[in-house]
């Protein structure tokens, strides 16, 4: 019987290691505690000499890089304000007009919706502070405070990136650069495709069936999930709200006040706007009821270590 359960529990353990799909908890155990859903995304670059219109002034470049989570969903409502009670402070800081405007649309687990940038990023701190993280986006000043305000992380900072001065290579959760949100929208394991559906005969652009994903014709956002399951796993890259993306829209020198770019379009957009040519740009102070948030994040390491004890378990169970 225990050499079934061991059996068993080995089993588990590998299918939820090779899939990746992973539901991580926050606030765990207290009044607050919530779930965010990722899939996983390989980092694997393919041919990179394949791919549609990205966008104006953006060049896809592979996301040469690690293998990493994307949410499966966006941001609710409820996981925003489980957040904002747990964080114990007020959402505030510098500039005040990106934090005074709460959700337009209130329902419980639609997408939280008038966040701006700067809010999206104390959202993604807390997320690695209250799990032992380093913190991805680094604020100056007393948090809670009107004088709380973004910087950049610079050369003498512990996990700066040269290449990207906004994330603390140390962090474990951040909103996905642009790269990051492109390849999970619209990798199909070899190239880009137009649209992240799984089935090409699913969307037509100008079409919108919004039983499969909220877009042209709906007048607001609906709860997430609520659509067809997309290419790599998420739901509603196409259509709901505008997801922040964590890169630049256009700065090479990544100022604090610069334009984020925007991706995914929302449920008035048309069809050509959910494209992986359809992007656009918002200053990081903006807030807008179609403007959301979805979360990435590293590849969590205890499947690893999971998988060794199991190993060391099972060898100690033959040798006795």
């Amino acid at each position: 019987m225990r050499k079934s359960m061991t059996i068993v529990a080995v089993a588990v353990l590998v299918l939820a290691c090779v899939s990746g799909a992973q539901a991580d908890t926050f606030d765990a155990g207290g009044p607050n505690e919530f779930t965010i859903d990722f899939v996983p995304i390989s980092g694997d670059a393919g041919d990179l000499g394949s791919w549609p219109a990205a966008g104006g002034g953006y060049t896809f470049t592979g996301v040469n890089r690690d293998d990493y989570r994307m949410g499966t969903f966006e941001i609710t409502n409820d996981q925003w304000t489980k957040f904002s009670v747990s964080l114990g402070v007020p959402v505030t800081g510098s500039w005040s007009i990106a934090y005074d405007q709460g959700p337009y649309f209130t329902g419980t687990n639609v997408p939280t919706n008038n966040v701006s940038w700067y809010e999206a990023a104390q959202f993604v701190n807390w997320l690695n502070t209250s799990t032992g993280h380093q913190a991805a986006y680094k604020f100056t000043g007393t948090q809670g405070t009107s004088g709380y305000s973004l910087g950049v992380w610079e050369s003498g900072d512990d996990g700066y990136d040269a290449d990207n001065p906004y994330r603390n290579s140390n962090a474990h959760y951040y909103m996905p650069t642009e790269d990051e949100w492109v390849k999970a929208a619209y990798w199909n394991g070899t190239s880009l495709q137009t649209y992240s559906n799984a089935s090409p005969g699913d969307l037509v652009s100008g079409s919108p069936d919004p039983a499969k994903w909220n877009y042209a014709a709906g007048n607001e956002p609906w709860n997430v999930g609520s659509g067809s399951e997309e290419l790599n796993g998420t739901f509603d890259m196409m259509g709901n709200v505008w997801e922040w993306m964590e890169s630049p829209f256009s700065d090479p020198d990544y100022g604090t006040d610069s334009a984020r770019g925007m991706r995914g379009g929302s449920y008035g957009d048309p069809g050509a706007l959910l494209a992986s040519s359809g992007r656009l740009g918002h200053y990081p102070y903006g807030e807008a009821f179609d403007i959301g948030l979805r979360v990435a994040s590293e590849v969590p390491e205890p499947c690893t270590l999971g998988l060794l004890s199991l190993g060391a378990l099972m060898l100690f169970k033959r040798r006795r």
